[in-house]
């Protein structure tokens, strides 16, 4: 019997959070809640001393797996890669399904996030694209074909 009950979430850790948190509203997400995390607990469960972080709890409109975004106020955050293709190891992107790809696609691109490649088709079923969001992060659109 399996030990896991359900998947609640991912989290990414980013330096701008409103910036971050505008982008995935924009995409449907609703914030769940903001709030400073610090003090015993959060230091035994990640391990640093004395930090001090600012998160955004997102979710989809229908509920479902959330999206973390984390700040830390300290320890100052590392930079990672942010032009990180997907060869690169660790946690490389975010998938979200669509209804209207081209339409998403069109006002993030107004918003200045630009496609790391194409729009692809798998077979008759997908529309697929990455999009390089706020900080590197990448985030893969997929709209079902009807």
């Amino acid at each position: 019997m399996s030990q896991i009950r359900r998947f609640d979430h991912v989290g990414i850790t980013v330096a701008y959070l409103d910036t971050a948190t505008a982008f995935f509203v924009g995409l449907g997400f609703e914030i769940e809640g903001r709030m400073v995390m610090e003090g015993e607990f959060v230091d035994t469960v990640i391990g640093i001393p004395n930090s001090r972080s600012e998160i955004v709890m997102l979710r989809p409109p229908d509920g479902g797996t959330g999206l973390e975004l984390s700040s830390f106020i300290q320890p100052n955050h590392e930079p990672g890669s942010p032009e990180a293709m997907s060869t690169e190891l660790g946690l490389r992107n975010v998938m979200f399904e669509v209804g209207d790809l081209d339409a998403i696609l069109d006002r993030l691109a107004a918003d200045g996030y630009g496609l790391v490649g194409g729009v692809g088709q798998y077979e008759h079923i997908w529309r697929m694209a990455d999009v390089r969001g706020p900080e590197g992060i990448l985030v893969s659109l997929a709209q079902r074909i009807d």
